[in-house]
């Protein structure tokens, strides 16, 4: 009990008095529809339920009506990949202390169901085990979330439009048996947990504030007992898709669904973080620690391509997160910074081009870095006598693969210095 006391008190140390303010992504089409709002990540350990939404977010067009989705709304707690260090979010939507860490995220949700464009809600999770009416053993059990959409009542009598939640949940339950599953045992039920006459904590809930407020809302549970990301991800964006088909609202994406390698692929494509302006770094196949990362003393920024993508300062390094993952750990050298306006001119497998710092270059073959103001200082390759690494035609040989960023062995810094002061970076990608 000790242990768990000093780290929540850790924890809370490093995150302050408040949880990280969450984003919303608005993806609306030039025809007007239905709008749907998806919320994922209310619980940090149950990452098909973000990464399901962030997925979503990047590969999926809305070609009529409107879906809103804000991929992991309980940052914190992603990042410590556990189900709440602040308790329970979805156990505060009844009442919740203006102090709480969790309240200003909480309004935001309260405040975007009850949003008069938004007509259906749907709140993504992990659950456990998998749902049965009938008990058969610990994890197929009436007990069980998993594999199952949660209604909270039948109907709300008072709507007209989706106010069937029953009827609605029975259809998406159906299509998804109907497609292909991976096991199938995978099959999906309804789950109604009759909220107000038997379930006293579900009261305090997204899904049951929604249908309060006369909102349609659905909980899409995949079960934590499949351990394979692709394969909830896949589950939850079918359900999604379904949904969507409900509403009459259409979409493109740019991937094909039931292709198990391609969903995979993607999910591992972690996208660009840009640090400070003048440094790029792709994170797909980075290692998983690069020292002597040239950084300022504080005050370093970090934008993220992915859109679960987060810093955790610890002690004297950065901690890199997609979801729950740790992908890489940068540990700092510290720099002044020279703000470097000039463009860098390079010769590219024979081809003279310009690019500013703080971007990746690919090449084929060979690069070498033109005679700059800059002291140039390519990471992994030394000559005796040479101060700046520059005039030098290179090729990835010339390079020790140790060095390299990525576990590929393909990039390599290029790092750029005036008056002892660090200017920028460039990437070197070999693309063989």
């Amino acid at each position: 009990m000790r242990f768990l006391i000093i780290f929540f008190m850790f924890i809370s140390n490093i995150y302050a008095n408040t949880n990280k303010e969450f984003t919303l992504y608005k993806k609306e089409a030039k025809e007007a529809g239905n709008t749907l709002l998806i919320i994922g990540g209310i619980h940090g350990d149950e990452p098909g339920g973000y990464f399901a939404p962030a997925f979503f977010e990047k590969h999926y067009k809305i070609t009529k009506g409107s879906v809103w989705v804000a991929p992991s709304v309980n940052i914190d707690s992603m990042i410590a990949n556990t189900r709440g260090i602040y308790k329970d979010m979805n156990r505060k939507f009844s009442k919740i202390d203006k102090k709480d860490e969790d309240y200003a995220n909480i309004q935001k949700i309260k405040k975007l169901i009850t949003d008069k464009k938004v007509d259906l809600i749907l709140n993504l999770h992990d659950g456990h085990g998998f749902y049965r009416k009938d008990y058969e053993n610990a994890i197929f059990n009436p007990k069980a979330w998993g594999q199952a959409t949660i209604i909270d009542q039948e109907k709300i009598h008072s709507l007209d439009k989706f106010g069937n939640l029953d009827k609605i949940a029975s259809k998406i339950r159906d299509a998804l048996n109907s497609d292909k599953l991976f096991q199938d045992f995978h099959f999906f039920s309804v789950k109604n947990t009759e909220t107000k006459s038997t379930d006293e904590e579900q009261q305090l809930s997204l899904t049951y504030f929604a249908v309060t407020n006369n909102k349609p809302a659905f909980a899409i549970e995949t079960s934590k007992n499949i351990t394979d990301l692709t394969h909830k991800v896949i589950y939850q964006l079918k359900s999604i898709e379904e949904f969507m088909k409900v509403m009459d609202i259409e979409f493109e994406r740019d991937f094909d669904l039931n292709n198990y390698e391609t969903v995979e692929k993607l999910l591992t494509e972690f996208g660009i973080l840009s640090i400070n302006n003048n440094i790029k770094i792709d994170l797909t196949n980075i290692r998983r620690e690069i020292r002597f990362f040239p950084m300022k003393n504080s005050k370093n920024s970090f934008n993220f391509e992915h859109t679960l993508g987060n810093i955790k300062e610890v002690k004297d390094r950065y901690e890199v997160y997609i979801g729950n993952q740790r992908v890489t750990v940068l540990v700092p050298e510290i720099f002044e910074m020279y703000d470097a306006k000039d463009k860098i001119k390079l010769e590219i497998d024979g081809k003279i081009i310009e690019n500013k710092l703080g971007n990746i270059i690919e090449v084929e073959n060979s690069f070498k870095i033109i005679k700059s103001p800059y002291r140039v200082n390519i990471i992994g390759y030394s000559k005796d006598g040479v101060d700046s690494e520059e005039e030098i035609l290179l090729t990835k040989d010339d390079i020790q693969d140790s060095y390299s960023i990525d576990i590929k062995n393909s990039q390599y810094r290029a790092e750029f210095y005036k008056d002892n002061k660090f200017s920028g970076m460039l990437i070197i990608k070999f693309k063989k």
